[in-house]
């Protein structure tokens, strides 16, 4: 039998080939496939029913068209649970997270050893929209707009207390950035399990006030007169509500909201990140879409490109943590 002549040439052609594509980073390798070829898994960090949850919904069905995005729930620890997941799993496009200011700035900061860093750790595809926190009261209260509160809350600060949807949310920033922007550190803060609880005890008056993210449940007790909103904490009046003033309009500065978007991997090739945030800049300029969202209380920002995103988050970052550390707030 004929000895079968070994071509050295394309032996070390060969192996070299080989040796360069161990070497290609993961990203480009992802890079050149089509995507997504498969189902993508969206990570809510948070249980199901809540802000986050709906808007995440809201947007896994509006990307059909790109391809199918499966809502996985993974709540726990203020949303670090779920994130730290995301932050770790394999950067190909396949697992995303649906966060948000709280999983990405607060909850990270109060952990002495966080498992992730909110900002170098993840990619910001888009952060899509915003849930305002407000200023609102028990319609018993003798203030019938921020400015009479703010007076009335100065010259009764030892006998106020306001509700908020638990420690370290942003609903709990809300109430300690009032408290710092009109000098009445005296108010005492209440936490709850949620927001429902501290909702049904301003409307019985148990508690005077509370800082509530604006859903479209608050907007309905206001407009029923169980509760008054006096003021969105936010620069400018919601389009769900155009007759309730800014709070920033009164109190410069008081502007707190959840801000919720898409969020991939650090490591993740571009070509994927890039093509997720073309396709939600899309569905974003929808009118369907934006009326969906201020059916739940949320307004979509001006500006969802990467870019944009990344910048709001490290903006977010700078402005947040010291308002939690005057409240107090250390990493445990």
């Amino acid at each position: 039998m004929p000895v079968r002549r070994i071509d050295r040439r394309h032996l070390i052609r060969g192996s070299a080939a080989t040796l360069a594509a161990q070497l290609l980073p993961k990203s480009y390798a992802i890079a050149q496939t089509k995507y997504p070829a498969s189902p993508i898994r969206l990570v809510v960090p948070y249980a199901p029913g809540g802000v986050v949850d709906a808007m995440g919904r809201i947007w896994a069905d509006r990307m059909k068209a790109f391809g199918t995005i499966v809502v996985e729930n993974q709540g726990g620890g203020g949303g670090t649970i779920g994130a730290a997941s995301v932050a770790h799993a394999r950067p190909d496009g396949y697992t995303l997270l649906f966060g948000d200011t709280s999983s990405q700035i607060i909850a990270p900061y109060l952990l002495r050893h966080p498992p992730y860093d909110g900002l170098k750790d993840f990619v910001a595809i888009s952060m899509i929209a915003t849930s305002s926190t407000a200023i609102v009261v028990n319609p018993k209260v003798p203030a019938a707009n921020l400015d009479e509160f703010i007076k009335y809350a100065q010259t009764n600060q030892a006998r106020l207390s306001y509700a908020s949807a638990g420690t370290g949310t942003v609903t709990h920033l809300a109430g300690e950035l009032f408290k710092q922007l009109t000098n009445t550190p005296g108010i005492l803060h209440v936490p709850y399990r949620g927001a429902g609880p501290g909702l049904i005890d301003v409307i019985s008056g148990v508690v005077p006030m509370m800082t509530p993210n604006v859903t479209s449940q608050v907007l309905d007790f206001h407009r029923a007169g169980s509760l008054r909103i006096l003021a969105v904490c936010a620069s400018a009046p919601l389009k769900a509500a155009p007759d309730i003033p800014a709070a920033a309009e009164i109190l410069p500065g008081l502007v707190v909201g959840l801000t919720c978007g898409v969020l991939a991997p650090a490591a993740t090739a571009p070509s994927i990140t890039d093509q997720l945030s073309e396709a939600t800049g899309a569905i974003a300029r929808q009118g369907e879409f934006a009326d969906a969202l201020r059916a739940s209380g949320l307004e979509v920002r001006p500006d969802v490109t990467q870019a944009a995103s990344q910048a709001f988050l490290a903006a977010e970052r700078e402005r947040l943590i010291p308002i939690i550390r005057k409240a107090g707030l250390e990493p445990q």
